[in-house]
């Protein structure tokens, strides 16, 4: 029986540990919550659940594979040096979160030293990867993907679709963050889209309907629009949504790579200085703006409470 340890059982690894365990790997389950994995070990018969890094490592036979999903940086960064102190050489490692992929090149050299292995996969899927499959992209050496594919199998929509062995460690998550720019891009194009519709108060137009319209032959079809329609069927005002968007790190390092590189990424770019602007991160710019009209035009200025000092200055000197 395939086994495999999963340190991280969030929103995404807890519904990873399920899919692996419906599909016959036996899950070694570790979460910084242990009450986390002991409800999970519940309800799923192939889970174990486990109080520590080490009793996770000893319930597993060698050569092992464990499989972290936890935050980018510090937390993964405590968990693989907690980890190499505990595994043998010849175990692999895999960090599936949303990792920087030049972390991964790192990590995969710090760790050769103790003769453990490294593999970095980028996940996508969501919410609905328990029950669709996830699309994987993994980086990693040839020998150890021999022992991480049949995993990739299990978690992917089906054993040959849906996971890539993208190339040597690092490229799985480097194809991952390109991918995570390209959402950002297809989905401000379809805010932007459907808000220029609304406007258009003259039409009257029917958002709902026509998200379902293209839903179907038209070539912006896709899973971002499927749920678009989804939720316009309930609610096209959506006035109860605060207009703020978060960003991930993927965004800001696929733009800095994209510039490094020198190659031209205006939309994803743009896409997530919009992000920042949601945030409330151009209100000081937009006030200077303001100003500035009213000091060569005299063109009046709207009086508002909120932040007046920049965000890179605040409390004097010291704060720049």
């Amino acid at each position: 029986m395939l086994e495999i340890g999963l340190y991280g059982l969030g929103r995404m690894g807890g519904n990873m540990a399920r899919r692996l365990a419906r599909g016959g790997v036996r899950v070694h389950a570790l979460n910084r919550s242990f009450e986390v994995a002991d409800k999970l070990a519940g309800e799923e018969p192939n889970v174990v659940a486990h109080r520590a890094a080490r009793e996770m490592v000893a319930g597993l036979a060698a050569p092992r594979v464990v499989w972290l999903m936890l935050p980018a940086g510090a937390a993964t960064d405590g968990a693989i040096r907690e980890l190499s102190a505990l595994l043998a050489p010849g175990d692999l490692l895999v960090d599936g979160a949303n990792g920087f992929y030049q972390d991964a090149m790192r990590r995969s050299g710090e760790l050769e030293a103790a003769g453990i292995r490294f593999a970095d996969v980028g996940v996508s899927g969501g919410v609905w990867g328990l029950a669709n499959g996830y699309c994987l992209m993994a980086g990693g050496s040839d020998h150890d993907m021999t022992r991480l594919i049949p995993f990739l199998k299990v978690l992917a929509p089906t054993p040959d679709t849906g996971w890539l062995h993208a190339g040597p460690v690092g490229a799985g998550h480097f194809t991952k963050m390109v991918h995570n720019g390209i959402e950002y891009g297809m989905m401000q194009a379809l805010a932007e889209g459907f808000a220029l519709l609304g406007a258009k108060k003259a039409f009257d137009l029917d958002l709902a309907a026509i998200s379902e319209l293209w839903r179907h032959s038209s070539v912006v079809r896709s899973w971002l629009l499927d749920l678009t329609a989804d939720f316009l069927k309930n609610d096209q005002s959506l006035e109860g949504i605060a207009p703020q968007v978060a960003d991930s790190g993927e965004g800001r390092w696929t733009a800095l790579e994209a510039i490094n590189l020198g190659v031209p990424t205006p939309v994803m770019t743009l896409a997530l200085m919009s992000r920042f602007a949601s945030q409330g991160q151009g209100d000081f710019a937009n006030r200077m703006l303001a100003m500035m009209r009213k000091g060569f035009g005299g063109h009046a200025v709207k009086e508002g409470a909120g932040e007046t000092t920049p965000p890179f200055h605040k409390g004097g000197l010291g704060g720049i």
